[in-house]
């Protein structure tokens, strides 16, 4: 039986971009990223099917642009990150540009599906072997524990339950 090899990949941190959009009001949509993260990441081949992810975000390195709303946002109000400073990801099933996982945001885990599109494989000008990829999807913020809200003087809500991901990913080898 031929054994295979499994090729260790990392984050290229200077090339990768962690983005979360959420409405505000339901009139604008607000953006935020993660600057502090990191991943394992394993795989057979180029492909990266049945890859082995595990994914872990910094909630104290959340960047809205808005100090005030950064603050906000690591409060118990949202990801508490006192208590629960890491958001992760590990991932179940990686196949036909589809990532399945458990994701895991304060004390909840559920498991998410997100789209994945593999751009490509390089050698960069210093030799190293480099993959991109974008990653989209969208999740519950309340499915997760992430239930503060307000209501306007019309009775919609101040923050939808709808969150967006984005991430640029870029790997190194």
């Amino acid at each position: 039986m031929e054994t295979l090899t499994k090729t260790k990949w990392a984050i290229d941190a200077t090339h990768t971009q962690i983005e979360f959009k959420v409405k505000h009001l339901m009139l604008t949509t607000v953006t935020g990223s993660f600057q502090k993260y990191a991943a394992e990441i394993e795989a057979d081949d180029d492909t990266f099917n049945r890859a082995s992810i595990n994914f872990l975000a910094d909630v104290n390195s959340i960047s809205t642009g808005n100090e005030q709303r950064d603050g906000h946002l690591k409060s118990p109000d949202f990801f508490d990150a006192a208590a629960f400073p890491e958001i992760k990801f590990t991932a179940t099933k990686f196949e036909s540009g589809k990532l399945t996982g458990n994701l895991t945001i304060k004390d909840v885990t559920k498991l998410v599906t997100l789209d994945v599109e593999l751009n490509g494989i390089a050698k960069d000008p210093w030799g190293q072997t480099k993959a991109g990829f974008e990653i989209t999807g969208k999740i519950s913020r309340k499915e997760f524990g992430l239930k503060w809200n307000a209501l306007t003087e019309a009775g919609g809500a101040v923050v939808s339950d709808e969150v967006k991901i984005h991430a640029q990913v870029q790997l190194v080898k």
